[in-house]
């Protein structure tokens, strides 16, 4: 390292995270904060308040009929966005006792201010509400945090892992921990979680923010969550206690820029998201109306729900992120047993198709069976996805996954003909011009980069869901991508149900996502008339090199079924006949678009393991 280049590292550092806040003005800060949270409480008894919720009911009604031997749940697939939000908004408004709510992105639009709004209420009325945050994307403002700080002493805000020990994470601050602790910066808590009163919980791939509910004019997410109701609440529980009292998190007002805005104020600052008179929009004030309605969102919601058995909960503790322990990465393992106990068939729902070492090993196993399960993936195209240099992760390995793997793909389309997506809920009123984002822009705020441009305009939809079905047995809904992040960096959690009526339901809204109005069909190219085999060599040769994918001629394409046929596998001999070659990247709108996805395939191959 040059002398020049540790110069430069030396001033990140010291631009990044020096503090000029003493120990003494840490505890005032923090005095300022619990002196100003009111004690006073809306209402007396809390059940007074609480919405009435048969939502509720099926939890203590599940806890109630349980034994160790025979435990009874109540779960429902939460696919569509509206659905998700409608029963988060109502279970915080009929808590009596206590919610805890722990996301990896929470955002101040219009869900993130509706929710922070419903969870105040609910500490008014005199219940204990815990929300505990990644650091790197929850609320990141420290004027927000500050105020929130000191609403209320039923009410308390933890951030995880703040590496430099602010709210808010400044671009030097993200260069300086790059360089000076790459590691720890990228060891997040990407787990998701609503529990309230102990006996329902929610959970699965949602954050906090407009995109995750239907609420973006430009991109949305196609996304999923299970809702259970039961004994197996308690172990939601207890993962949550253990990443809130853990040594890597923080109340806010520790922060040290939180501090210095309760500093500043002499107390706690007001902000306007918080403002009792602040303007609330019309589909805000429809849904917070319709949650208040015990009957009608059980009414809505029934047809989602399932009556079934055994129900596990698998999540990392955060002692994962100390390198110590290989037991403490519970999602994980857990992830890998199940697979690996497929017999006939595999379902598999990930927005990056980015497989580690490991894993790459064991679906090589599964190949090597005498029966061989079939392993279905659903995942984005690049024209979908909000990541463009992990899909061109995805891209590099395509051979390997459908050859060597056995892997059948579909690519998510930008505009899915029949998507779990509200439309009109998005507030787009007609087309919209589709979202010319830069290439390298912050296009979202979990990830590098935003989505590309496409050539037609619309709503457009990326595939956010993380799901499993395992032999239409057991079914999986949870926060983990299957990939080496999910591994080794961010701690995840899942939901295992093992119930074959659930299982046929999960796996039947996956494969909506597969159908050819929905995804593209990925599979080998034509083979040409001549040279295919040197073709063949020289691409898997470069697929190899560490670094470089240089051949220029790739191994697949995505394919479009044509008009008159039904769908039918690659092996099928009429496949090339019925399916049209649409190209390595349908829809999008980029010159030299396979030269870009090489340059990034090229500059992120070291960088699989973070992607």
């Amino acid at each position: 390292m040059t002398p020049r280049t540790l110069a430069l590292l030396f001033s990140l550092l010291v631009l990044a995270g020096c503090s000029t806040l003493s120990p003494r003005e840490r505890r005032d800060a923090a005095e300022l904060a619990v002196a100003g949270r009111s004690a006073a409480l809306d209402c007396e008894p809390v059940q007074d308040c609480a919405a009435d919720s048969p939502l509720l009911a099926l939890g203590h009604a599940a806890v109630a009929a349980s034994t160790p031997e025979a435990p009874r749940h109540h779960v429902m697939l939460l696919d569509r966005g509206q659905d998700a939000l409608l029963a988060r908004v109502h279970l915080i408004r009929a808590a009596r006792e206590s919610i805890e709510l722990q996301s990896f992105i929470f955002d101040a639009d219009e869900t993130g201010g509706l929710v922070l709004e419903e969870l105040l209420r609910a500490a008014r009325r005199g219940v204990k509400v815990r929300v505990l945050l990644d650091q790197l994307y929850g609320l990141p403002d420290p004027n927000l945090q500050a105020s929130l700080a000191g609403q209320h002493r039923n009410f308390e805000l933890r951030l995880y892992n703040p590496t430099f020990d602010e709210a808010k994470t400044q671009a030097l601050q993200y260069a300086a921990g790059i360089l000076c602790c790459f590691r720890k910066f990228n060891q997040r808590m990407h787990t998701k979680l609503l529990r309230v009163d102990g006996v329902v919980g929610v959970t699965g791939g949602r954050n906090i923010q407009d995109r995750y509910f239907d609420w973006a004019q430009e991109y949305n997410y196609r996304d999923r969550d299970i809702l259970v109701a039961g004994p197996v609440v308690r172990a939601m529980g207890e993962n949550f206690d253990a990443f809130w009292t853990y040594g890597r998190t923080q109340r806010a007002e520790q922060l040290s820029d939180v501090a210095e805005r309760l500093l500043r104020a002499n107390g706690v600052p007001p902000h306007p998201l918080l403002a009792a008179d602040r303007e609330r929009s019309p589909r805000v004030l429809a849904m917070a109306a319709t949650a208040a309605d015990g009957k009608a969102v059980i009414e809505h919601l029934r047809p989602l729900g399932l009556d079934v058995g055994r129900v596990e909960f698998f999540a990392d503790l955060p002692e994962k992120h100390e390198g110590e322990l290989a037991a403490d990465e519970d999602a994980s393992i857990a992830m890998r047993d199940l697979v690996a106990g497929a017999r006939d068939e595999l379902v598999l729902q990930t927005p990056y198709l980015v497989l580690s070492r490991p894993a790459r090993k064991l679906f090589r196993e599964l190949q090597k069976r005498e029966r061989r399960p079939v392993v279905w993936v659903s995942t984005n195209s690049l024209a979908a996805t909000d990541a463009f240099p992990v899909y061109a992760m995805s891209h590099k390995y395509k051979r390997l996954y459908l050859r060597e793997l056995g892997f059948e793909i579909f690519e998510y389309k930008p505009y899915p003909a029949d998507a779990p997506i509200d439309v009109a809920a998005t507030g787009a009123l007609g087309e919209q011009r589709a979202a010319h984002l830069p290439m390298f822009g912050s296009g979202s705020a979990g990830s590098a980069s935003g989505p590309v441009p496409l050539k037609r305009a619309g709503v457009r939809v990326g595939l956010h869901a993380k799901s499993l079905v395992v032999d239409s047995r057991i079914g999986v809904v949870g926060s983990h991508n299957f990939d080496p992040r999910s591994d080794n960096f961010n701690t995840e959690s899942m939901v295992v149900v093992h119930d074959a009526e659930f299982a046929g339901a999960l796996r039947a809204s996956i494969e909506r996502d597969m159908q050819p109005d929905n995804a593209w069909r990925v599979a080998r190219q034509e083979k040409p008339p001549i040279f295919s085999g040197l073709n063949y060599s020289l691409g898997k040769l470069s697929e190899k090199l560490p670094i470089f994918d240089i051949w220029p001629f790739p191994y697949a394409a995505s394919f479009e079924l044509r008009e008159g046929c039904n769908p039918m596998p690659p092996s099928d001999p009429r496949f090339y006949a019925c399916y049209e070659d649409v190209g390595a990247f349908p829809e999008v709108d980029l010159p030299l678009k396979t030269v870009y996805t090489r340059i990034l395939t090229a500059f992120g191959a070291g960088l699989t393991p973070i992607l």
